[in-house]
């Protein structure tokens, strides 16, 4: 199935629309969608950092918290 789109004659509105539409059916196949090698990379570092310490947390109210006062 081919489609032709002119993208140059659509507002702005109607590409996020399509662009939307697309990410949910890609979203739906991402078995077929393998993620990149550096993926890998980043979650192994990030593996290491919290193996050796140097990785620390906060819990997520502690930010939300932050947020909502600055928004005030």
């Amino acid at each position: 199935m081919s489609t032709m789109i002119d993208l140059q004659a659509m507002t702005t509105p109607e590409k996020l629309r399509l662009m939307e539409e697309l990410w949910q059916n890609l979203s739906m196949t991402t078995s077929e969608i393998p993620p990149p090698e550096w993926h890998g990379d980043v979650l192994a570092e990030r593996d290491r950092l919290i193996d050796s310490g140097e990785e620390t947390f906060i819990d997520w109210k502690t930010p939300k918290k932050r947020l909502q006062e600055e928004l005030q």
